[in-house]
């Protein structure tokens, strides 16, 4: 059994919910942590390198690795496969390291199943209007694509009750306190326990 000295963090969100630019502003205010790089199947954008945002694998390549062990979690999204190496995050956290994975509800609850101790954080929008607007405005999909995402952001959020902390993503520098806070562990005001922000929440998602 791997013994760990840091904690991972587990991070999900609907599609255009902003929740690569919190991580990203986290890993920049705290360069200390370490994050998990993902394996997927899709073909990079022009913007993407190998190792850096993703390990790009061929599907032969994904199901091999994944017949290993190594997949601490996978799922299929939008056609193609993205998992999480499991001995990448047991290596940065037995040195001592804190780990930030970025991947979807499904994923975040494989890992949940297998390392209970880990914190998971959900990323909302603060409304499906505005999750529109973000996803047009990335100029990265085609319009039925975009339909396609936010018919799936509706389900995802669905799932939301399954994390510890939610974030609603309304302005960037108020979501980053807001996840400094569930870092140093003093993050009640996020936490899915918390009446206030539940409330909050069915206001978006209803």
């Amino acid at each position: 059994m791997v013994t760990h000295a840091g904690k991972l963090f587990v991070f999900a969100a609907p599609s255009g919910a902003g929740k690569t630019t919190l991580v990203n502003a986290l890993l920049e205010n705290h360069p200390e942590l370490r994050f998990s790089i993902s394996y997927t199947t899709r073909e990079p954008r022009s913007n993407e390198a190998n190792e850096v945002d993703y390990l790009f694998v061929s599907e032969d390549e994904f199901m091999q690795l994944r017949d290993q062990g190594e997949m601490l979690e996978y799922a299929e999204v939008f056609d193609n496969y993205y998992a999480t190496s499991r001995s990448q995050v047991d290596k940065h956290l037995s040195e001592g390291h804190n780990v930030i994975l970025e991947i979807d509800w499904q994923g975040a609850a494989q890992v949940r199943s297998s390392m209970p101790e880990c914190v998971s954080i959900f990323i909302l929008p603060p409304s499906l209007e505005e999750l529109g607007r973000r996803l047009r405005d990335r100029r990265t999909d085609s319009a039925d694509v975009i339909e396609r995402r936010l018919r799936d952001a509706v389900s995802d959020m669905s799932h939301w009750d399954e994390f510890d902390h939610v974030i609603i993503n309304d302005k960037l520098e108020q979501a980053v306190a807001d996840l400094e806070e569930v870092l140093a562990g003093t993050g009640d005001s996020s936490s899915t326990a918390n009446i206030d922000l539940r409330q909050a929440i069915s206001r978006i998602i209803d």
